[in-house]
């Protein structure tokens, strides 16, 4: 491969984005509510990327993006991510989230465990909140403590965690109300 590029892509969930250089990917963009948004998005993180055909390994990688958006087995292990630039430390929790299996689920705490980082809870959680390779590097089934569904990285567009577990068929998850996000459940106090 050879030039940045990227290309817009039909699949069960809206339109979505791709760009690649000569190492491999370096970005997928889920659809955002508007086409047009979803180019700008690209636009915005890939100003050097020209919009051309994929070559056969991109396309080889958005066929697998397609067929997981529809529900579809697909192993994208053997996608080549460009992650020039990307921390050591995110570059570790994205190789243990592609280890999670398609309709399962992790919480931050057991990746930091895996990876031998048990205090590194946060990192984790900011290394998938910056995750720029979505369903190649499926953030989507590392879930907060008490197993919320609810953040998905900038590179999600509008489409929720809680919506892609579902095509994957993963077990029910949990959803923070209002009252859970306004006021942090405190433990109760002994009384003397």
């Amino acid at each position: 491969m050879t030039g940045r590029g990227y290309t817009i892509f039909d699949t069960a969930i809206g339109r979505c984005g791709i760009a690649w250089g000569g190492i491999g990917v370096v970005g997928v963009q889920l659809p955002e509510f508007r086409e047009i948004d979803t180019r700008k998005r690209l636009f915005q993180l890939y100003p050097d990327a020209r919009e051309m055909r994929p070559s056969e390994e991109i396309e080889v990688a958005i066929e697998g993006i397609t067929a997981t958006l529809r529900g579809g087995h697909s192993d994208l292990t053997g996608v080549t991510l460009d992650m020039t630039g990307i921390p050591a430390f995110d570059q570790r929790v994205y190789q243990f989230a592609r280890s999670i299996p398609r309709g399962e689920t992790r919480v931050y705490d057991e990746v930091a465990r895996g990876l031998h980082a048990s205090g590194a809870v946060y990192a984790v959680a900011q290394a998938l909140l910056h995750n720029p390779f979505m369903i190649i590097v499926p953030c989507h089934r590392v879930l907060e403590a008490g197993r919320y569904a609810d953040r998905i990285s900038p590179n999600g567009g509008g489409i929720s965690k809680r919506r892609l577990l579902s095509i994957e068929g993963a077990q029910p998850t949990a959803s923070k109300t209002l009252f859970d996000v306004l006021l942090p459940v405190a433990s109760p106090r002994p009384h003397p």
